[in-house]
């Protein structure tokens, strides 16, 4: 039976390149985001390779988050794999000089848009007693790095969330895993600096993952036999061996 899976933050990065890995190997795609123009250009691409559809909101936006997933037409309201990688870093600051729009976006996109999606969902799988949750972290999450304070705590977060899915969904048969990557070139340096120039330096000097690299990891954890369950990953490109150590040729 083809499976169907819903991917947050679809529109770039990690959640486009798993779009495009998971169509090729023949899984339907609920995709998700906030920019209908990318969404509609996605979909485009891949409706000859499977069957997709697009709902544009913002998983901070509660009500929008449940109105948008209750929408799902028939062909589409039976979710799988549930792929929860919509997520930001904004700012590098001390905690005394942090800007509280920053925190608050994090904290509602990292953690609070990611249990809303999951809320929306995990019903139905219960009620099946089958599916598959994958929560993208960080390795921030593992290792808290200078000026990382909030997004760092956000990334804790998500793992300690993953965790407890892990146990309260267990009786189901529901898998639960967390993929936490390292240095990954996308546009989370952009967003994090908010167009400063500076975020073209970020990944300069080595060669760091690519938003595929990760999209292959994930469908190889989907597609693992029933009994496997791949829970917590930890992947860095070769050259980083901790969030602060990086070996760099400039």
């Amino acid at each position: 039976m083809t499976k169907t899976a819903l991917i947050t933050g679809a529109t770039s990065g990690i959640g486009k390149a798993t779009a495009y890995e998971f169509a090729k190997n023949g899984i339907n795609l609920i995709l998700c985001g906030r920019r209908q123009n990318r969404l509609e250009a996605i979909k485009r691409d891949l409706q000859n390779s499977t069957n997709v559809h697009t709902l544009c909101f913002d998983v901070k936006d509660k009500e929008e988050t449940f109105k948008a997933i209750a929408s799902l037409p028939e062909d589409f309201n039976h979710v799988d794999i549930l792929i929860n990688n919509a997520g930001n870093a904004h700012g590098l600051d001390p905690i005394h000089e942090g800007n509280i729009d920053d925190w608050d976006a994090m904290m509602d996109i990292n953690v609070k848009g990611l249990l809303f999606v999951s809320k929306a969902i995990i019903p139905q799988m219960t009620e099946r007693k089958s599916g598959h949750i994958i929560n993208i972290g960080s390795s921030a999450g593992k290792e808290v790095y200078p000026k990382g304070n909030v997004y760092c705590g956000s990334k804790h977060a998500v793992l300690a969330i993953t965790e407890g899915m892990r146990i309260d969904l267990n009786p189901f048969g529901i898998k639960v895993s967390a993929v936490n990557p390292g240095a990954v070139e996308t546009e989370f340096s952009e967003v994090r600096f908010k167009g400063d120039k500076k975020a073209n330096d970020v990944y300069k000097g080595f060669d760091a993952l690519q938003a595929e690299d990760i999209a292959e990891i994930l469908y190889f954890m989907v597609s693992r036999p029933q009994h496997v369950n791949i829970a917590d990953l930890l992947v860095y490109p070769t050259a980083q061996a901790s969030t602060t150590i990086l070996k760099k040729e400039i």
